[in-house]
């Protein structure tokens, strides 16, 4: 991440915890479940952007062997009603 962002983050950071400070607590604790909610489903979302990525290159893969049987004539039509 470029700095000039970080210090952007930062700032924005800072600004809302100040803000955050001025609410009674009851407010600061539910804020505060909010946002660990919130990261908590980012890491989720992160975790599955990975997995994707990694499995679209073994999809990618297997496309390519089912394609080459596919023009070697080493497959056979699918019959919907037999399955």
């Amino acid at each position: 991440m470029p700095s000039f962002l970080i210090t952007v983050l930062n700032t924005l950071l800072e600004q809302a915890l100040t803000e955050l400070k001025k609410l009674p607590l009851s407010q600061q604790d539910a804020m505060a479940k909010k946002i660990l909610e919130d990261l908590e489903e980012l890491e989720d979302e992160n975790r599955c952007d990975e997995a994707f990525s990694r499995s679209s290159d073994a999809l990618a893969k297997l496309a390519g062997i089912a394609m080459a049987r596919y023009y070697a004539g080493q497959t056979e039509e699918l019959d919907p009603d037999s399955l």
